[in-house]
């Protein structure tokens, strides 16, 4: 089992900015990809962010391009993301995710999630 935490969500005024850090503790071994999920009441959970565990290739929303940045740091087991001028179409609860493929297994894991309010 992997378990992930989230921190840094917050309120915000638009133009501002605010980091999210994950967390992943447990079985982490062979988790190849970490990456940021968001949801708003009554829609689907979007790919916002993902990184590559090693080598650390990136992948962004077109919504978020330019403004957010994903970065890890593997001695911490941990993953960020840096959010800048934040918009209040960004508003959103924001989830970590981990893939994990171990044993031939493909196994998503899910943090709690935390809450992103900007304000116009």
């Amino acid at each position: 089992q992997v378990q992930l935490v989230e921190s840094g969500g917050g309120l915000v005024q638009a133009g501002g900015s605010l980091r999210l850090s994950c967390a992943a503790s447990g079985s982490i071994a062979s988790i190849n990809r970490m990456g940021w999920y968001r949801q708003t009441p009554g829609k689907q959970r979007e790919l916002v962010a993902a990184i590559i565990t090693s080598g650390g290739s990136t992948k962004y929303a077109d919504s978020v391009k330019g403004r957010f940045t994903i970065s890890r740091d593997n001695t911490e087991n941990t993953v960020y993301l840096q959010m800048n001028s934040l918009k209040p179409e960004d508003t959103a609860v924001y989830y970590c995710n981990a893939e994990q493929l171990r044993f031939g297994i493909l196994r998503d894991y899910w943090g709690p999630g935390t809450q992103v309010t900007v304000s116009s």
